[in-house]
């Protein structure tokens, strides 16, 4: 008998949920879940210059360091849910991921000693950026809708100097705002367009360098990125 009543129980749920869902998407067409890729964009990650130490021996000495900005292509997936806040409006959450790696570019580390500046030179990339955020829409009309991002956005900054420091792997992470656009071009497929700004929470870096030097430094940096490319709704 207990098991009688657990089944219709969860069958009771599960019609009721579909039926929420049905009229949530009768309220408009945005609501429910959908996936989508980024096919073709552009993408900069820019890092502030930073002021730290360098340690040989007794001594420390002031240092600093600057590194290009690494730009290039760039695309992404995503997947996530709009639910239904009126007709005109709804709420979204969603996830993304940049799979690969930027661009390698350079980096430069200046020492200041009493017997002149001492200067190293590596090279930086950035991989596995991804992004979990909150999606705020206004639905045009029926097959087109505006959106806003804002959540929390990480990645890992691999840097390296041969001759000077093995390569450093540092995750950092930090917030994402984003505007977006969206029109269906069936009743499932869409496509999509959206800007996304990102900044990074200065995170403290160690290195011990191959000769034995202790340099400590900030990781710190910028970003954005423009993306293009379609989806389907379920």
């Amino acid at each position: 008998m207990p098991n009688i009543k657990f089944h219709h129980v969860a069958a009771l749920l599960i019609t009721l949920f579909s039926f929420n869902a049905y009229a949530d998407s009768l309220l408009n067409p945005w609501v429910g879940a959908y996936g989508q890729v980024g096919l073709i964009g552009y993408e900069s990650y820019i890092p502030k210059s930073t002021s730290g130490t360098t340690s040989i021996g007794n001594y420390t000495f002031p240092n600093t360091a600057t590194a290009n900005h690494a730009n290039g292509p760039a695309a992404n997936i995503g997947i996530g849910y709009n639910f239904g806040i009126s007709e005109k409006y709804i709420l979204g959450i969603g996830a993304a991921l940049y799979p690969g790696h930027s661009r390698s570019v350079g980096t430069t580390l200046v020492t200041n000693t009493p017997i002149g500046a001492s200067v190293k030179y590596g090279t930086y990339d950035v991989s596995n950026i991804f992004s979990f955020s909150l999606l705020p829409g206004y639905v045009i009309n029926k097959s087109h809708l505006i959106y806003a991002k804002i959540g929390y956005a990480g990645s890992t900054l691999n840097a390296n100097s041969p001759g000077n420091y093995p390569q450093q792997s540092t995750r950092v992470n930090g917030t994402v705002y984003g505007l977006g656009y969206k029109q269906l071009i069936t009743q499932s497929i869409y496509a999509f367009g959206e800007g996304n700004y990102a900044v990074n929470r200065a995170k403290p870096v160690t290195v011990l360098t191959d000769g034995g030097s202790t340099v400590k430094s900030t990781a710190g940096a910028t970003g954005y990125d423009f993306i293009f490319g379609v989806g389907y709704h379920f």
